[in-house]
């Protein structure tokens, strides 16, 4: 077997699950829509009317595609692609920087290159394991189009656009992987970089102008910045224009070049950007593992809370604006109520923004219990646990600053609605509303941190894998169920967002609170207890 061969068939057994669970949950999502949105606009009349609604408030489109007429197929490209680009987007990102700065980091790459293979197969290795995995993205995802119905061309244009979309962050968290000196900081550059991208696509479309037939929008030079821009801008089963997607594959060929440049300017363990240096002394502060742990998760925390910040603030400045279009146009309302389960549009919206703001929580739960996962693997655990620190406690302080980051999450969006709500005539029964569904989503997210923590004493290995894909299924069927035509049984029950509590009129209905208190604390005893019988693991 070739040096390449043999490296391909490493990173296939170390990668199997992960992208296994990435691919099928891209396929899902766009097989499934067909029949959703066949169920819930079944008519052309239907789709004309929240195409209308989308024109008369386009700010719906930071968190959809880009209008390209009532066909079914068009409409169906309209509500998923943007979130099928952005899974192919984690998935190559994250792939990039396990195979470059992660093997580094650990001492693989060392070893590798003490071998024929050299320096550089390594490298070339990723860049040809990710090709890979995104062609096989985009070829499931058009085989499923087109099992639904759809044309070919759209079909096959959809599959490459989401691949093409895939491959530019597979350039960036490669190149990001030659910039930092550490996973951990690669990885957060290319998300940061991946989420400002698709916000501002979503913010060119809305600055977008309206056909006069209110059934397509043409992107503003802003969306044209960024590559879920191009992709979007293709324009499947409309005008089919491959073009777009092309600037995709040409960014990603620039990336990748870079990559290489700067693989060949710098040291093995070195990086670009140099670190910065720590104190000579810890403040008294950080004299316990609770303080230590809270340092470790501040920064990632701060962005999650500003990125509440602005949705709590949209949440309640778009609220009278929605209100007054879904008097005009039913359609919107439809949609809204039927998201949030709510009967006051205002509070619907609310609820909808808040459902988002609940998933960002989620996320800064996850990803501080996969801090301690990285903590473990690169060996900065066992010096904490080497003093009179007992395995519980440690994970116990990441468990804590997991609840403080989901609870900061979510008042930073209770603080962003008050601050939207400045100059309305219901200003306070709209902080009251944002205030009753920051609390439940509070919950919500508190369920993964402990699922999270419950795969981390099982089963190490999946912490971050499985932990992540959890994470998106519930955010795939919080966000897209009724759409997709699923029950409210089925959503209800696979997404804790979907059960939280929320205002009914001047009450408060619990809903599913209850249970999700009750698999909160069952979830976090349960993994206190594991940790008392897990050894330390030292390898990834």
């Amino acid at each position: 077997m070739s040096r390449l061969g043999a490296l391909l068939v490493q990173r296939l057994r170390r990668d199997w699950l992960q992208l296994t669970l990435w691919i099928a949950g891209t396929v899902a999502l766009a097989l499934s829509g067909f029949a959703g949105v066949a169920e819930a606009y079944g008519t052309e009349q239907d789709r004309l009317g929240i195409l209308a609604a989308v024109m008369a408030n386009p700010v719906i489109l930071l968190f959809r595609g880009l209008p390209s007429g009532p066909d079914r197929s068009a409409f169906v490209v309209f509500l998923l692609f943007p979130f099928l680009a952005m899974m192919a987007a984690f998935m190559s990102a994250f792939l990039a920087v396990r195979h470059t700065r992660g093997d580094e980091e650990a001492g693989r790459l060392e070893l590798i290159d003490a071998t024929p293979a050299g320096r550089w197969m390594p490298t070339v290795a990723t860049l040809v394991h990710g090709v890979l995995a995104n062609a096989v993205l985009g070829i499931l995802v058009a085989l499923s189009l087109l099992a639904g119905g759809a044309e070919t061309e759209g079909s096959l244009l959809v599959g490459f656009a989401a691949a093409a979309t895939g491959l530019v962050f597979l350039g960036l968290g490669m190149l990001s992987a030659q910039l930092m000196r550490t996973s951990r900081a690669a990885n957060s550059l290319t998300v940061w970089i991946l989420l400002s991208t698709f916000v501002l696509a979503g913010v060119g479309n809305a600055l977008g102008t309206p056909s006069d037939d209110l059934t397509h929008m043409e992107s503003s030079w802003l969306a044209w910045t960024s590559p879920f821009g191009w992709a979007e801008n293709t324009r499947a089963y409309d005008e089919n224009l491959w073009w777009p997607a092309l600037l995709c594959i040409g960014a990603f060929l620039v990336l990748t070049a870079g990559a290489f440049a700067l693989q060949a300017g710098r040291d093995q363990g070195a990086g670009i950007v140099a670190e910065r240096r720590g104190r000579a002394n810890a403040r008294a502060g950080l004299a316990s593992t609770t303080a230590l742990v809270s340092r470790l998760s501040a920064p990632s925390t701060i962005g999650w809370i500003v990125g509440a910040l602005v949705a709590g603030a949209l949440s309640t400045a778009l609220g009278s604006v929605v209100d007054q279009i879904g008097g005009e146009n039913p359609a919107i309302a439809d949609v809204l109520t039927s998201l949030a389960a709510g009967s006051d549009l205002q509070q619907s919206v609310i609820v909808v923004f808040f459902m988002m703001i609940g998933l960002l929580a989620a996320c800064a739960a996850v990803q501080t219990v996969a801090r301690a996962r990285q903590e473990e693997t690169h060996g900065t655990a066992e010096p904490v646990l080497a003093t009179p620190t007992a395995r519980v406690r440690w994970l116990a302080d990441f468990l804590i600053a997991g609840v403080v980051a989901v609870a900061l999450t979510c008042a930073g969006g209770v603080a962003g609605a008050a601050l939207g709500a400045i100059g309305s005539d219901a200003a306070s029964e709209l902080i009251r509303s944002a205030a009753v569904a920051a609390a439940g989503q509070v919950v919500a997210a508190s369920v993964f941190l402990v699922l999270t923590a419950l795969v981390f004493t099982v089963a190490p290995r999946l912490t971050i894998p499985l932990g992540w894909t959890l994470l998106v299924v519930a955010i795939v069927i919080g966000l897209f169920g009724p759409l997709l035509g699923l029950s409210d049984e089925v959503t209800q029950t696979l997404s804790p967002f979907a059960v939280t509590p929320q205002l009914d009129g001047d009450t408060i209905d619990l809903r599913g609170l209850p249970w999700l208190l009750l698999a909160v604390v069952a979830g976090g005893a349960a993994s206190l207890g594991l940790m008392r019988r897990r050894e330390l693991a030292a390898a990834g």
